[in-house]
C-alpha cells in the first residue's frame, strides 16, 4: 500500500501466514507492541477477525484513545484507518506479508497518522518512524518466539 508517511520493512523468520495471525490477534499487542496500553474490540467480519477496535496507548506526549477499523482486501496482508476523534484526526497503515526463496518473510508495515492536537511535522515524523520500527522490532520477536 502506498502511502506518504513512514514506510519500513524487516525480516522474520516465520512463515506469512503465522505472521499474519500474530500482527492479527490485536488483544496481544499490549503484551509485545510498544506503547499499546488496552485494546477493546468492538466488531468482527464473519470470519472472526476485527473490524472496529479501541485502543489505548501511550504517545510519549500524551496518552491517547483511538479507534482504528480494519480491512482486509489485500492478498498478502490487511490494512487499517482511524476513525477520526479527539486524539487522532487521521491515521492510516498496513502490514503486507511477503514469502522469500528461504522461508522467510519480509515484513513492510507501512503508517501515516495527524494527531488531533498540535505536534510539529519534525516530531511527527519522528514519532512515526518510532512506532513503525518498534512494531516490526516486537512482531519479529513475538513470531519468531512463538
Amino acid at each position: 500500500m502506498a502511502m506518504e508517511g513512514t514506510v519500513q520493512s524487516i525480516e522474520v523468520s516465520a512463515d506469512p501466514q503465522h505472521i499474519y495471525e500474530v500482527a492479527l490477534d490485536l488483544e496481544a499487542y499490549p503484551e509485545w507492541a510498544n506503547g499499546v496500553k488496552e485494546v477493546d474490540i468492538l466488531e468482527e467480519d464473519e470470519h472472526g477477525r476485527p473490524t472496529r477496535v479501541d485502543f489505548r496507548a501511550d504517545a510519549m506526549i500524551k496518552e491517547i484513545q483511538y479507534t482504528l477499523l480494519y480491512r482486509y482486501e489485500m492478498d498478502n496482508g490487511f490494512s487499517w484507518s482511524a476513525e477520526p476523534g479527539e486524539d487522532i484526526s487521521a491515521m492510516d497503515g498496513s502490514y503486507e506479508f511477503k514469502e522469500l526463496e528461504d522461508g522467510s518473510t519480509e515484513v513492510l508495515y507501512a503508517l501515516r497518522v495527524d494527531p488531533a492536537f498540535t505536534v510539529p511535522g519534525f516530531l511527527r515524523r519522528q514519532a512515526e518512524k518510532q512506532i513503525v520500527s518498534s512494531a516490526l522490532r516486537g512482531l519479529k520477536k513475538r513470531s519468531e518466539g512463538s
